[in-house]
């Protein structure tokens, strides 16, 4: 009996040991937001106040200082976010994930974003702030990366630390750029249904602008070979461990539409959903610069950011700025293609691709006068009729980091407007509003023409020329409004109005339902506050889904309608389009809608193909318009022989297909549908894919409210389960008041912080979700009373 009480005693004790050692190893793992460190090459003590959702106020002497406080609290909070990254632009994730992240690798080492960034770097005045600045920021990093905690995920995944360079931050920038290019995934799926079935299907997809009627006002080969390229990026895209720009909402109510007479900013930027999520918010404050910014892992300068006299933020353009040729390869000797004036040598680009826990893989690019050819690394992509990528990020000049921070030091609209000018891609439309009463967005990217007639949403012609750009635009033609008679500027990734004699740019645009909303709602009004904002930023409706749901109950063959089906139509007939968690009617609509399009498009398309079209703009155009058309070529189903399906046999067919999917899904009970059991969000990390740290690194799940292309875009992917779960949304809600400026609003997703055992890495999950606020502040004696005190003094 006393060998049993001794052998548990000692298990017991074990136990203990090892509960004591994991909460010291936990409590080690934690982020330090108070006591002092030391830091080399800060000239004076810096203070780094963390208020109480963990942002960093940091006041310094100098914003030398500033900018190494800024990268040591940054990676202290978000390394690992960095690694992810710095990473994706190089080809350089099979270093720690292996054979898994080959494909994405072997992509993005071809594209040429490491190349581009090369010569950008080459190019810069070292003498500038822009890159001094840049230097301190990473040495922060850097000192942090040396001296700070190593983050769990390092250790999990095996990753060697490496130093930051400025190298780093222009390939994150880089991947940034792709990530909001829409070309890559709609031009080879569009030149393929073209090939198969005529110019006639691609009529009613609305590919020349013709669905965009709410547009911006401005003031002032082998059809299979085409697809893959869809497939593969698509797929790279889904699966990274970083999630891309998608789309975004911005409006500046000027001081005659305030109640106060003041300038009120709105911005919610549309990016998928992550843990950590995507902007990292800092204060700066030293004697000649104030700024309270929203920065993406490992990039210096906010992209989105307000201060005492200014506010700005951003939405994706959605304009077109990449292009795909179909050369020609010599019919003798395949290392020769065709150009218009004979043929040329591909320049050739070798690359060595890390493998951990396996063989370096060498990849050989062919490079043409337009571009890198996709088919040396996209899988399943013949290697006969080479497909060459002109894209304007690596094209043309790269200004990025000046642009940057030109936009964070701006003195006056001028100046900011210069720094938005000299942004070549990706295409934004930058937002901005200021204490002073001016109101103007301005449409980036270095835009240009091709020959009449070439329609750049399909694969062009590269041997002959005919189809190369004749012609760019100078920024003083891209789209635009300063201060507009109507009182305000929106943007919600909508077609602007035409430019340069008529010409209307062509794009990815997303339907007019956000824009249709924004704008009407902020025409009703002249008396906004900041509170009517934050109410019209968490809007659930869609005003257009309503006609939709009008004209497809319009359509419908009512004689075959069962009694529980009449109920149905009772209940959308009823909706008002809003989209809350307790609505059943938008689990009706969507529901319906999916198989509308199944039964549509998905004959012609084939699953894949039909799956892809499903994520991208023209996918989400089409609905509003497509089901007007009664004699549109794609209501018959080509399977089917001997008989012709019109749009009454399609609408029919899916709505009853619709109803008894609900029933078997959510039982006989209507009322039951409710929104929030079906429309689901969980941020999720990299490693939370592992089911075993699945509870430890995601966030979530929760029941969420909005829907596709509301003014809350929390947008998902159509299934046949039924379920739609949430890929993204608003990366941050901002509200900049003027009249109040100290008082102004953010939230994020999930929290300030990439470390799972910090308070901060989810405290503000359950407020964004609920459409709630926190203050940004900027007043010191507040953020001093809710804060913890970090300083920072000079190592001697």
């Amino acid at each position: 009996m006393r060998i049993i009480k001794k052998i548990l005693l000692i298990v017991l004790v074990l136990i203990a040991v090892l509960a004591i050692g994991l909460c010291a190893y936990i409590f080690h793992l934690k982020p330090k937001y108070e006591g002092s460190l030391q830091l080399n090459n800060l000239e004076k003590e810096t203070t780094v106040y963390f208020d109480d959702f963990g942002v960093p106020h940091i006041y310094a002497d100098s914003e030398k200082d500033a900018m190494t406080a800024l990268g040591y609290v940054h990676a202290q909070e978000r390394l690992w976010q960095m690694e992810l990254l710095r990473r994706i632009a190089p080809g350089r994730l099979s270093e720690i994930f292996g054979g898994v992240a080959l494909k994405n690798d072997k992509f993005f080492a071809g594209i040429g974003i490491e190349e581009a960034s090369a010569k950008a770097i080459a190019k810069l005045d070292k003498n500038s702030e822009s890159y001094k600045l840049t230097q301190a920021y990473l040495d922060g990093i850097n000192q942090y990366l040396e001296e700070g905690v190593t983050p769990l995920e390092f250790t999990l995944v095996s990753v060697k630390k490496q130093k930051f360079t400025i190298k780093d931050v222009y390939n994150i920038f880089g991947y940034m750029s792709f990530s909001f290019a829409m070309a890559q995934k709609t031009d080879p799926l569009l030149t393929d249904i073209k090939n198969k079935y005529g110019t006639a299907y691609l009529k009613d997809l609305g590919i020349e602008g013709e669905f965009n009627n709410t547009k911006i006002k401005i003031s002032k080969g082998k059809s299979e070979e085409y697809t893959e390229i869809s497939k593969s990026i698509t797929e790279m895209l889904d699966q990274s461990p970083i999630p891309p720009f998608v789309g975004s909402n911005s409006w500046v109510v000027g001081p005659n539409k305030s109640k106060t007479g003041k300038v009120i900013f709105a911005n919610d930027p549309h990016i998928g959903f992550s843990q950590p999520a995507t902007w990292y918010e800092a204060h700066i404050v030293t004697p000649k610069q104030e700024l309270y910014g929203c920065y993406l892992a490992g990039t210096p300068f906010p992209l989105l950011a307000h201060n005492r006299d200014y506010a700005y933020g951003l939405t994706m353009f959605e304009n077109d700025d990449i292009d795909f040729y179909q050369e020609k390869n010599k019919a003798d000797d395949a290392s020769e293609y065709q150009t218009p004036t004979g043929f040329s040598k591909y320049e050739i680009r070798k690359k060595t691709i890390k493998v951990k826990d396996s063989s370096d893989v060498v990849l050989t690019v062919k490079i043409t006068r337009h571009g890198p050819v996709m088919n040396d690394f996209i899988d399943r992509l013949e290697k006969k009729n080479p497909i060459a990528m002109s894209w304007t990020y690596t094209r043309e000049p790269i200004q990025i980091l000046d642009a940057a921070y030109g936009l964070s030091h701006a003195k006056n609209t001028t100046d900011f407007k210069k720094a938005v000018s000299l942004i070549a891609a990706p295409g934004l439309n930058v937002m901005y509003g200021d204490a002073k009463g001016n109101v103007a967005w301005w449409a980036s990217g270095k835009l240009y023409r091709h020959n009449e007639g070439v329609n750049t949403h399909l694969i062009l012609d590269g041997a002959s020329g005919k189809d190369d750009i004749t012609k760019f635009l100078d920024f003083d033609q891209n789209p635009s409004a300063e201060n507009p008679e109507w009182g305000y500027v929106y943007s919600a990734n909508n077609q602007p109005e035409a430019i340069d004699n008529g010409y209307l740019y062509p794009g990815y645009y997303l339907p007019e339902d956000r824009a249709k909303r924004i704008s009407g709602i902020l025409d009703a009004k002249s008396d906004w506050d900041k509170e009517a904002i934050s109410k019209m930023i968490y809007d659930n409706t869609s005003d257009v889904a309503v006609e939709v749901s009008k004209n497809l109950i319009a359509s419908l063959d009512n004689k075959s309608l069962s009694n529980n089906e009449k109920e149905v139509i009772k209940v959308l007939k009823s909706w008002k389009g809003t989209t809350n968690v307790e609505d059943v009617a938008p689990t009706i609509y969507n529901k319906w809608i999916y198989l509308y399009l199944k039964n549509t498009f998905e004959d012609e398309m084939g699953k894949d193909n039909f799956n892809l079209f499903l994520g991208i703009s023209l996918g989400k155009q089409v609905i509003a318009n497509q089901i007007k058309n009664e004699n549109s070529v794609w209501w018959d189903n080509i399977k089917t022989k001997n008989v012709k399906e019109t749009r009454t046999d399609v609408v029919s067919k899916s709505f009853h297909d619709a109803v008894v999917g609900l029933q078997n899904q959510l039982g006989e009970n209507i009322s039951e549908w409710n929104w929030g059991k079906v429309h689901t969000v969980e941020h999720e990390h990299p490693l939370g894919k592992v089911k075993a740290l699945r509870g430890l690194f995601n966030v979530g799940p929760f029941n969420s409210p909005g829907s596709n292309e509301v003014i809350n875009n929390l947008f998902f992917g159509f299934n046949d389960e039924g379920k739609y779960y949430t890929k993204g949304g608003p990366s941050t809600r901002r509200i900049v008041d003027f009249a109040d400026i100290e008082n102004s609003w953010s939230i994020l997703p999930t929290g300030q912080s990439g470390n799972p055992f910090s308070k901060h890495y989810s405290d503000q999950a359950e407020m964004y979700n609920a459409g709630k606020f926190r203050k940004m502040k900027l007043n010191k004696d507040e953020i001093i009373k809710t804060s913890t005190k970090l300083i920072l003094k000079p190592k001697k």
